[in-house]
């Protein structure tokens, strides 16, 4: 059944309608009950966390400030879609390398300027804006011959794989740091597949817990890791206003980060069409409200000191293991992220997490999120018979796989931006009439 539009969305108002359901499938205007809607609104917290906290890390932003900007950029696009998309904003990955290479971190501490950062992140948010408008005002077609099933399945895989080195790098560090990575997803596998009612739909959140635990008793109990450390955890007050910083536009930084709008475009095309598989109904005439909520989203974030976001494929992750899609569950996450945002406690503790215990979750999340890639195929049964559609995906998935990397002068574009540019670029190459011998 397609997502109510026109006449019949103006009949329920701006907003759905949400109906009460407690098991089964449970579809974005449909809620669960209040128990439930929290702690499922939790599992999508923590399975932002990892990926909203390290890149910030990665970047010498200020990951308090990341998971702010996180809750309050979810709930702008939970409100210009209509809370009709579920969908939660975590700090992008695609911005890393070309912040690092605009601001020459070296990896260590606060990055010294992260303003100029800023201002190249404002001017990505102001790009995605303006393709975001013209989708709007001309419809997502021309995205759609740019970015057909076969493209945006090969950027979600690519995207997925590009980031499998970051989860395996966490549980590599000795066979103790890879047991617990391993006991992780294996918690996880557990519960997804054998726990009884309710527990089943918290895989993430119970794996999360589990693999803390475990490492609590093997490294802090019997000794057979690097403890865990819970001074600063213990230091931090509970309540505190996080560091803001303003941005300061420099052309340089701005022409360097700017493109990466167009990974965010692809990402969140990718990520509407794989919601959209796993619900069983087309998303597609809310592709420009997405892209433009992400858009302000972004600009909202940069100008306080956050860095970029993108629609989350790792809580759609959590959404493909849980069959649970309520959009309410990212209103209630915003909100918990917006109050964690002010405690510094918060901060503390999750710096506390294991690095095991994150590669594992890890390991899961983008696993799911490579494996979406095959349902869109599936879905929109994609022809792997035609060169076309198999050599792009190829090229998209090594490129990705690998993080093949390009310079153009001072510009860099890493694995992602490498895999979705080359798919887009290929694809038309290889569908153009002076290309096509198939027949």
């Amino acid at each position: 059944m397609p997502i109510a539009t026109g006449s019949e969305q103006r009949a329920q108002g701006y907003f759905p309608r949400w109906t009460l359901k407690s098991s089964g499938v449970i579809m974005p205007e449909e809620r669960l009950p209040l128990g439930q809607t929290v702690v499922s609104g939790l599992q999508h917290c923590v399975a932002m966390s990892g990926s909203t906290i390290i890149a910030p890390l990665l970047m010498g932003f200020d990951p308090n400030v990341a998971v702010l900007f996180s809750g309050i950029g979810t709930l702008i696009f939970f409100a210009i879609v209509a809370g009709r998309v579920p969908s939660y904003l975590g700090s992008s990955f695609a911005f890393i390398a070309v912040v690092i290479a605009a601001t020459g971190y070296t990896g260590h501490g606060p990055n010294p300027n992260l303003s100029v950062a800023l201002g190249g992140i404002v001017g990505a948010g102001v790009l995605y804006g303006v393709i975001a408008l013209v989708v709007m005002w001309s419809g997502g077609g021309w995205i759609e011959r740019l970015l057909p099933p076969a493209v945006t399945g090969a950027v979600v895989a690519a995207i997925g794989l590009n980031l499998a080195p970051v989860a395996v790098k966490a549980v590599s560090a000795g066979a103790f740091d890879t047991g617990i990575g391993l006991a992780t997803v294996l918690i996880i596998g557990v519960v997804a597949v054998a726990a009884p009612g309710l527990w089943r739909r918290l895989p993430i959140i119970l794996g999360a817990i589990g693999g803390y635990l475990l490492y609590l008793l093997f490294a802090n109990g019997l000794g057979f890791g690097k403890p865990i450390d819970f001074t600063q955890v213990s230091a931090a007050p509970w309540i505190g206003l996080p560091s803001f910083t303003t941005p300061t536009f420099q052309t340089d930084a701005i022409v360097l980060i700017a493109p990466v709008a167009i990974i965010l475009v692809a990402e969140n095309l990718g990520h509407i069409k794989a919601v959209g598989a796993m619900t069983g109904r087309s998303l597609d005439d809310y592709l420009g409200r997405a892209l433009l909520a992400d858009s302000l989203a972004t600009i909202v974030a940069a100008c306080g000191g956050g860095t970029g976001v993108t629609t989350y494929a790792e809580n759609i992750g959590v959404m493909a293991a849980t069959k649970v899609y309520s959009t309410l569950l990212f209103a209630f996450a915003a909100l918990v992220s917006i109050v964690l945002g002010f405690s510094p406690k918060f901060g503390a503790l999750i710096l506390s997490i294991p690095g095991p215990v994150i590669g594992g979750l890890s390991i899961v999340l983008f696993g799911l999120i490579a494996a979406m890639a095959g349902r869109i195929w599936v879905e929109n049964k994609v022809d792997f018979s035609s060169p076309a559609n198999l050599i792009t995906v190829a090229v998209a998935l090594t490129a990705g796989a690998g993080d093949l990397t390009l310079k153009f002068g001072a510009f860099t574009m890493g694995g992602i931006g490498t895999a979705t540019f080359g798919a887009i670029i290929l694809y038309q190459i290889l569908t153009s009439p002076l290309a096509r011998r198939e027949k």
